[in-house]
């Protein structure tokens, strides 16, 4: 398993901005296809956007897609999520996720990931 921490949540105003990061331990973090989950209040964790080991191939929710990027830089061992025109719907606690190579990869199926951090809030204003 990999050690997950994310960062660069926070509240924003409708139509904003903001990028989300997660710092990945251990040497074989290129080895991991990454993926961001996220939970709401009263709600069941979903997926939200996913990208492969050689960064060949991103994977994106539909109620996310053309408003989010995710990004990852192997030599840094991190992973983004870029999200702009933000709404309130958007308001969760985002997860960041590993799959290790040794197993399937089903980019939006929770089971595929067996590293989660602990999560960063983000709170968009209306």
């Amino acid at each position: 398993q990999v050690q997950l921490v994310e960062s660069g949540g926070g509240l924003v105003q409708a139509g904003g901005s903001l990028r989300l990061s997660c710092a990945a331990s251990g040497r074989t973090f290129s080895s991991y296809a990454m993926g961001w989950f996220r939970q709401a209040p009263g709600k069941e964790r979903e997926f939200v956007a996913a990208i492969s080991r050689s960064t060949e191939n991103t994977y994106y929710a539909d109620s996310v897609k053309g408003r989010f990027t995710i990004s990852r830089d192997n030599g840094k061992n991190m992973v983004y999520l870029q999200m702009s025109s933000l709404k309130p719907e958007d308001t969760a606690v985002y997860h960041c996720a590993a799959s290790p190579p040794w197993r399937a990869f089903q980019a939006m199926s929770a089971a595929s990931y067996d590293s989660w951090g602990q999560g960063t809030q983000v709170t968009v204003s209306s």
